[in-house]
């Protein structure tokens, strides 16, 4: 996708699709889908969205939840993904600082842009999408075991400035990257109809998403119900790491299960809007922050975004250099 496609999908009146921001929740290690109860969870995760995130999960997060990280007050879903650190050739790590979309108004306090698209920029396929259901809707993409380059939908891409996307890369950039390191997480968008979790939280959609935000195709008959696509851009400010890259050249930023490849990258979601409101975006006709304010979205400052937060669990020191991976101590 360019820019100018996306200039042109702003411009036409009759195609809805959800662009925001969220504020960072917490970062700690929880786990609720793949480690449901530990606490701690085997590594360090981002979390954003609605402060009824815990260990557990259990309960509607719409109903639970009080405040939320992200600009529409409605949700109040959580998403949540690996940390990247900076591994020093002394064998310390630090975490990678994380920046606000260029995008996204100013001020929000790290977090990511989380997408809610229909087919691709400029079309809504002239199908129905049918928002996820509340009370258990979740699932993840990616998986921190996988030892394959190539994951459709999840990218990385080597900033030059906030702006850039593209090209996108199947695993971290081999070079400096003068503004940062982007990860790019697209989840399936056809769902059986039925299931609001799997065993495996992936087997109850189907993954037709090849690269960006294109037209993801039609679903299969063994999960026909078109959700919307929902994806994830998280920007690391690993530029302040860039004078001290290790002599031999080699790649020095490691995600926190311990995977400098980037093969593993992965996301968690977990269904949080009040009542019908995403459905009724779906079916409305605004283009991201034209949404906004009623539109028919209810909307909040930046401010109360930063303000709501979640107590961490865990107590542990993440922010220092570390003489190992929180979790991956021997």
């Amino acid at each position: 996708m360019k820019w100018l496609s996306l200039t042109l999908a702003l411009a036409a009146p009759s195609q809805a699709a959800l662009r925001f921001g969220c504020s960072t929740l917490s970062i700690q290690r929880l786990d609720p889908l793949v480690e449901p109860g530990n606490v701690p969870s085997a590594h360090l995760h981002q979390i954003v969205g609605g402060n009824a995130f815990n260990a557990t999960m259990d309960g509607d997060p719409g109903e639970r939840g009080t405040c939320t990280t992200c600009t529409f007050s409605e949700d109040f879903s959580n998403y949540w993904t690996a940390v990247m650190f900076f591994k020093h050739t002394n064998g310390s790590y630090k975490r990678v600082p994380i920046m606000q979309n260029t995008a996204l108004p100013n001020g929000i306090n790290g977090g990511m842009t989380i997408y809610y698209t229909q087919q691709d920029f400029s079309s809504n396929g002239n199908q129905k999408i049918t928002a996820f259901k509340p009370k258990g809707f979740r699932m993840t993409i990616g998986s921190p075991t996988s030892e394959s380059k190539f994951g459709p939908g999840l990218k990385f891409v080597c900033l030059q400035n906030k702006g850039t996307r593209f090209p996108e890369l199947d695993d971290f950039p081999t070079q400096r990257c003068p503004g940062g390191i982007m990860t790019v997480h697209h989840f399936p968008a056809c769902w059986d109809g039925k299931n609001l979790d799997s065993p495996d939280h992936q087997s109850h959609m189907y993954n037709t998403v090849k690269d960006a935000f294109q037209n993801s195709g039609p679903c299969p008959a063994s999960h026909p119900i078109r959700v919307p696509q929902v994806a994830y851009e998280t920007l690391w400010d690993t530029a302040q790491f860039n004078n001290m890259w290790p002599t031999d050249g080699s790649q020095p930023f490691t995600l926190s299960y311990g995977d400098n490849k980037g093969y593993g990258t992965h996301a968690d979601y977990v269904f949080g809007w009040k009542g019908d409101s995403l459905q009724k975006a779906m079916d409305s006709s605004c283009m991201f922050n034209a949404c906004e304010n009623g539109r028919p979205l209810l909307s909040q400052a930046v401010n109360a975004m930063n303000s709501c937060n979640v107590k961490s669990s865990v107590t542990e020191d993440i922010d220092s250099w570390l003489p190992a991976l929180p979790g991956m101590q021997m």
